[in-house]
């Protein structure tokens, strides 16, 4: 059976933790911020873990990482 292939979209957008969890980075970042308030901006600078619910899928996708 040949090897699976790294998703290279997801490759670039997550990232595993020592301990096997998966990290992402909020959405809505990008532009439109006049309309955000400063405690809103603050908080999406952050990076987070995925809902349970995702993470088999991406977990698949990003085998070898």
């Amino acid at each position: 059976m040949p090897k699976m292939k790294t998703h290279r979209g997801a490759a670039k957008r997550f990232k595993k933790t020592g301990s096997g969890k998966i990290k992402r980075n909020h959405a809505f970042t990008s532009h439109l911020f006049t309309s955000k308030s400063a405690k809103r901006k603050r908080q999406l600078r952050h990076s987070t873990t995925m809902s349970p619910s995702d993470v088999k899928r991406i977990k698949q996708m990003i085998t070898y990482l």
